[in-house]
This record gives structure tokens, C-alpha cells and sequence, in this order.
């Protein structure tokens, strides 16, 4: 599938059908996580399949999001901070958070390949996330993704121009400077 087309299809999607996606497929989703960058070459994220629907419940009551329960399968993105944090320090904190979204993404991009559908849940307490799936108290819960096929037709999506997020040269200066004529 091109890129660009990929890009522009991902949406999120709250609504699932009953219908259960081969978990194989989201195993290949997670893979592609793996080709994101990482600073100084250490992989921070780890990656957890909910099938069990005890668990998945108690996520989306973790999460306060009662959509979550309808879908099949939940992947709980993790990070580890130690590696990272040694080496960079107080800036490997925000380096952690900069590959995470960078393995995030490309696991979006690679649901909607995949015709899979899901959505970015951030909003959750950590503590019960971390009690349901035995997830060590030193390792970070970056997001939840309910995964599942879409359930009814896809809404428009309301995006910003690009006018109103590009500068040039600097903060708020909307005009890229003229190329200078060349004498030949």
C-alpha cells in the first residue's frame, strides 16, 4: 500500500465489530514497531497482547473508557526507562517518550495496512494497568490500543492546514525568504 495513502486513512476508531482479527496480524503490527529509531541504539519498548476478557475489562475500567471491553484484543505499550535514563540522563527521559511515539506510529500506520483499526488511549491509572498485567513498577505504561475491525463507516477527518502549523526560519514567520537569482 503507498504511504501517503496509509497516512491519510489512519483514523481512530472507537467502534468494533464482534468478528476476531487473527492475532498473528497484530504480531506483524508490533513488528514493524521495531524499525522506529532509538537513541544510542537502546530498545526501550515491550509490547503486551490482551486476549483474556477479564483483563481486557479491567483495563478499560483502568482506563474509565467502557469502548474498550468491546474489542478482541488490547496491546499495552511499555517502555524501560534504565538503559536510556543512564545514559542520557535527565534528557533520556524525554528521549524515551520521542521513541515511543516513533514505535507508536509505525505500528498505526501498520494496523491500518493491515485493514486492523484501533485507537490511542492515554488516559488510564497506571497502578491498575500495572496490577492486572504484572507489569514491574519501574517500567513505564505509555499507551493502551484497543485493536479490532472497524465497526460502521469511517467519519471525515477534521485536519489542520498545514498553513497553520509551518513556519520558516523561525517561530510565527509564515514567509519563506525568496531564493536569491544566481548570476551564470
Amino acid at each position: 500500500m503507498d504511504i501517503n495513502k496509509v497516512i491519510k486513512a489512519r483514523h481512530s476508531v472507537r467502534k468494533f465489530k464482534d468478528k476476531k482479527p487473527d492475532w498473528r496480524d497484530i504480531i506483524e503490527c508490533i513488528d514493524a514497531a521495531r524499525y522506529a529509531p532509538m537513541s544510542g541504539g537502546n530498545y526501550t519498548l515491550k509490547f503486551i497482547l490482551v486476549s483474556d476478557k477479564e483483563k481486557i475489562q479491567k483495563i478499560a475500567e483502568a482506563a474509565q473508557q467502557p469502548y474498550i471491553a468491546k474489542a478482541p484484543y488490547i496491546v499495552v505499550v511499555c517502555s524501560n526507562p534504565s538503559r536510556t535514563v543512564n545514559a542520557y540522563e535527565e534528557r533520556g527521559k524525554i528521549y524515551l517518550r520521542q521513541q515511543a511515539g516513533a514505535g507508536i506510529q509505525n505500528f498505526l500506520l501498520k494496523i491500518q495496512e493491515k485493514g486492523l483499526a484501533t485507537t490511542w488511549v492515554g488516559h488510564f491509572v497506571d497502578y491498575l494497568i500495572k496490577e492486572t498485567l504484572k507489569i514491574p513498577k519501574e517500567i513505564n505504561v505509555e499507551a493502551i490500543f484497543p485493536v479490532g475491525y472497524e465497526l460502521g463507516k469511517q467519519r471525515g477527518k477534521n485536519k489542520i492546514d498545514l498553513d497553520n502549523i509551518l513556519y520558516f526560519d523561525e517561530y510565527k514567520n509564515k514567509n519563506m525568504k525568496k531564493p536569491k537569482k544566481l548570476d551564470v
